[in-house]
C-alpha cells in the first residue's frame, strides 16, 4: 500500500472516532436512551391503602346533641377509612370509602348533684360501634352511616346501680340503633357539614348543621372555632313528659347551640393533641331535661395518633 493511501485511511478514521466520541457527549441531551422495561411495584402494606387512627380524650362534661349525660368523661375511640372504588379523576372524584369504628365512653365522678344524684354513686357509660360509606362528589364527600349506641346504665345513668330514667321507657334504654346520611363540603379553609339521622329504637329524628374554620397559625398550631345547631323531632324527649324535672318537654324543635373553640397542636407527624373550650346553650326540647345549667362553658382535650 501506497503512503498516501495510509495516510489517507488513518486520517478518516481519526475523523469517525472524533464524531463517535462527540455524539457519546451529548447522547443524554439530543438522543434519549430507550426506556429499561416496567419494574413490578412491591406489594402494598395494609397502612399504605387504609387510613387509621386511635384517639383518647377527656371531656368536663358530656354533651350529645345539646343533652347532658355526665362529668369527667374519659372516652377512647379506634376508626379505619378503607378505599373501596378509586377516583375517576385526579382530585378522587366518584371515589368510595368505607368507614369502620368503635369507641368507649365513661365518667371517672361526675361531681355536680343533678336531682338529687349522690356525688360518688352516679354512674354512666357508653360504646359505640358504628360504619359509614363516603362518596367523593368533587365538591364534598356524601355519606351513608350505621351506628349503634350501647347504655350499660341505661340512656340516662344509675344511681346506686338503678336506672336514673324516671321510669320513663325511652330514657332507660340499653340501647340504639341509628341510620344516618350526611353531607361535607369543603370550602377553603371552612367546612361546613349536614346530616339527618333516624334512631330506629325510639322512632325519632335529629337533623344538624356545624361548620368550622381553621385558622394557621404557623406549621405545628391552628385555632379552630366551630358551631353547630341541632332539631329533634320526637327524638330523647321523654315518652313520660317528666323523667327529669316537673315540667313536660317540648317533642320536636332546635335542641341546642353549641359554640366552641379548639386549638389543634402536631406533636409529631401523626401525634396531634386538641384542647378546647365550648359553650353549650339549650333550647326547648333540652332546657327542662338537662339536669345542669342550660347555658354553660366546659372543656376538654383529646391526644389523636394517625398510622
Amino acid at each position: 500500500m501506497k503512503l498516501k493511501s495510509m495516510t489517507s485511511i488513518i486520517a478518516k478514521s481519526a475523523t469517525v472516532l472524533a464524531a463517535c466520541a462527540a455524539l457519546n457527549a451529548s447522547a443524554g441531551t439530543v438522543a434519549p436512551k430507550a426506556p429499561l422495561p416496567p419494574v413490578e411495584p412491591e406489594p402494598s402494606t395494609l397502612f399504605d391503602t387504609v387510613g387509621a387512627n386511635v384517639s383518647v380524650g377527656y371531656d368536663s362534661r358530656y354533651y350529645f346533641r345539646g343533652l347532658w349525660f355526665a362529668d369527667n368523661i374519659i372516652s377512647s375511640f379506634v376508626n379505619l377509612s378503607i378505599p373501596l372504588v378509586g377516583g375517576a379523576g385526579e382530585d378522587g372524584v366518584g371515589s368510595i370509602t368505607w368507614g369502620l369504628g368503635g369507641g368507649y365512653i365513661a365518667t371517672y365522678e361526675t361531681p355536680v348533684n343533678p336531682g338529687g344524684v349522690n356525688a360518688n354513686s352516679f354512674d354512666y357509660s357508653e360504646f359505640d360501634l358504628y360504619t359509614s360509606l363516603s362518596y367523593d362528589l368533587g365538591w364534598g364527600a356524601f355519606g351513608v352511616q350505621y351506628q349503634y349506641y350501647g347504655y350499660p346504665d341505661t340512656y340516662s345513668g344509675s344511681n346506686f346501680g338503678a336506672g336514673f330514667s324516671g321510669g320513663d321507657p325511652e330514657l332507660g334504654i340499653t340501647g340504639a340503633h341509628e341510620l344516618g346520611v350526611t353531607l361535607a363540603i369543603p370550602l377553603g379553609n371552612a367546612n361546613v357539614s349536614l346530616g339527618y339521622f333516624y334512631d330506629l329504637t325510639i322512632g325519632g329524628s335529629y337533623f344538624q348543621a356545624a361548620a368550622d374554620y381553621t385558622i394557621a397559625v404557623n406549621d405545628w398550631l391552628s385555632i379552630v372555632p366551630a358551631a353547630q345547631l341541632g332539631y329533634g323531632i320526637d327524638y330523647y324527649t321523654g315518652t313520660g313528659g317528666n323523667a327529669f324535672a316537673g315540667i313536660a318537654t317540648q317533642s320536636s324543635g332546635f335542641t341546642h347551640c353549641l359554640v366552641s373553640i379548639s386549638t389543634p397542636v402536631a406533636l409529631t407527624k401523626t401525634a396531634t393533641l386538641t384542647p378546647y373550650v365550648a359553650w353549650n346553650f339549650a333550647f326547648d326540647t333540652r332546657n327542662y331535661m338537662n339536669a345542669t345549667h342550660d347555658n354553660e362553658i366546659f372543656g376538654g382535650i383529646k391526644l389523636t395518633v394517625a398510622f
